[in-house]
């Protein structure tokens, strides 16, 4: 099947990219390095010709809860239009598990905007919601790091390899339409703050880290299990230990 990827040369498409192509099938990738601007909606109809599946994965940080909610409004209002013109029969959304518990994130208030689109919108749906990536402890460092410090919040995950949630979204995406979201996490919980800890040790780093929701870049509303999967959740193989010891190889 061709399978268009909406930010195919990112974190997660990439691996998208390249699970659909072990699978047999031939991936677009969709960026704006391909000519393609979702927000203008530039090259967006010629890039779903013949496309039978739509993977979003588009990626858009910001702070700013209005600039995230017309961001991934417009995006998903230009991308439903060139659906509905090219024929394309499912349309899988990446979203995030929790996202409708955390009220003050200005990401989260754009995806929930997103996910509502996608479920009323036209092209028949699945949600694909998962939780923090084993990167996430590491970017949270470079977020706050001034000096030989950094400021990580104590928040309890369950996250999951960025390949195992590229093989779901593949497989998905070229199934029959669920119509609605699955939640998909790793094997094992985790605090954040060992998780960066671990982290920076297998890469060679040594930072002095701070365990604060204080200075923190999300907020004290996302403590307790407010993130972590529902009981129906699909857990994914890849352990965070054997992710570390190929960061450790790197």
């Amino acid at each position: 099947m061709r399978v268009a990827v909406i930010g195919g040369t990112g974190l997660v498409g990439r691996q998208t990219v390249a699970a659909l192509e072990a699978r047999g099938h031939d991936p677009v990738v969709v960026s704006r390095s391909t000519g393609v601007d979702v927000i203008t909606g530039d090259g967006l109809e010629a890039a779903l010709d013949g496309v039978g599946a739509v993977i979003d994965v588009i990626s858009f940080e910001s702070a700013d809860r209005a600039e995230a909610e017309s961001f991934f409004a417009t995006e998903t209002e230009n991308l439903q239009a060139a659906e509905q013109r090219a024929g394309v029969g499912h349309h899988v959304l990446l979203s995030i598990v929790g996202v409708d518990n955390v009220e003050g994130n200005a990401h989260y208030a754009g995806k929930r905007i997103q996910q509502a689109m996608v479920s009323d919108g036209a092209t028949p749906w699945t949600i694909v919601a998962a939780t923090e990536f084993f990167d996430f402890a590491a970017m949270v460092v470079g977020w706050t790091r001034t000096g030989d410090t950094a400021v990580v919040p104590p928040l309890l995950v369950q996250p999951i390899a960025v390949a195992d949630v590229a093989d779901v979204l593949a497989e998905v995406a070229v199934g029959k339409p669920l119509g609605r979201t699955i939640e998909i996490a790793g094997p094992d919980t985790h605090d954040l703050v060992d998780m960066a800890r671990r982290t920076l040790t297998a890469r060679g780093e040594a930072l002095r880290l701070v365990a604060s929701w204080r200075d923190s870049p999300l907020g004290v509303e996302m403590a307790g299990d407010v993130r972590l999967p529902g009981d129906g959740a699909r857990i994914a193989p890849t352990t965070f230990e054997t992710w570390l010891a190929a960061e450790s190889r790197g």
